[in-house]
């Protein structure tokens, strides 16, 4: 396959998870163009939180249209983040790419593993303003240093810790991943890494109008198939990351 097909099918799944789920873009972005596209895991990382901040906006847009975005919880769960993710994103280029692998299949899989725990009971009641900043810097800390929007585990966060239903949870999120991509990729504005625009730019395009299909497309499903559906692709792209991180 050439470049362009890969960068657009890669980017169509991308679309597909943060419109469907609130998370797991950059999850699938990020070994999807250091394996495909073959993006050193800095460059992956760069390009990730670029293509992720663009979807997710156009996600939100359509979650907010729906009333299902909690925009204090939200605002506040990323405001805590904010500045982890900055400081975070400005030691990455210092870290070994080989140790950013292992980090990023070790964090895939421990939210693989949560997902794929029994469904908890949702509620609806009061945010605590210190649960909602804590959860949000430390979702902070890991956006900034492996790239990652953090909606796969801003979703569990915002369900289980701050007790938003699941529905308002995904399109939240999708408020949470922008913020902290944003921030994290402020921070790595003058790191000097090189992207190769000719694929990031179709893969961008493809997951943009993936989003919007993604969102449609979850309203068919039930929550639970296509939450554990997605649990064993990240097991997935985890276990072969790590596998050739150590190899």
């Amino acid at each position: 396959m050439t470049t362009l097909i890969l960068a657009l099918v890669a980017g169509a799944v991308v679309g597909l998870a943060l419109g469907g789920l609130g998370g797991g873009g950059s999850v699938l972005a990020v070994p999807a163009l250091i394996y495909l596209l073959g993006f050193t895991p800095a460059q992956a990382t760069t390009a990730s939180l670029f293509i992720v901040t663009l979807t997710s906006v156009t996600a939100l847009v359509g979650h907010a249209r729906d009333g299902n975005v909690a925009w204090r919880t939200g605002l506040l769960f990323a405001a805590a983040g904010v500045v982890p993710a900055m400081l975070a994103g400005t030691v990455a280029g210092h870290v070994p790419q080989s140790v950013l692998t292992v980090a990023f299949a070790i964090v895939a899989a421990v939210a693989a593993l949560y997902m794929l725990r029994p469904a908890r009971a949702e509620s609806t009641g009061t945010v605590h303003p210190g649960k909602a900043g804590g959860a949000g810097a430390g979702l902070g800390t890991v956006t900034g240093l492996l790239g990652v929007g953090g909606g796969f585990l801003a979703v569990p966060a915002l369900v289980g810790v701050l007790s938003l239903p699941m529905r308002r949870a995904v399109g939240t999120s999708l408020l949470v991943i922008t913020v902290n991509s944003l921030a994290a990729l402020g921070a790595r504005a003058g790191t000097g890494t090189h992207l190769d625009w000719a694929a990031v730019a179709p893969f961008t395009a493809a997951a943009v109008l993936g989003a919007w299909d993604g969102k449609r497309q979850a309203k068919k499903l039930k929550g639970n198939t296509l939450q554990r559906l997605f649990a064993y692709v990240l097991l997935a792209v985890a276990a072969f990351m790590l596998v050739d991180a150590v190899l």
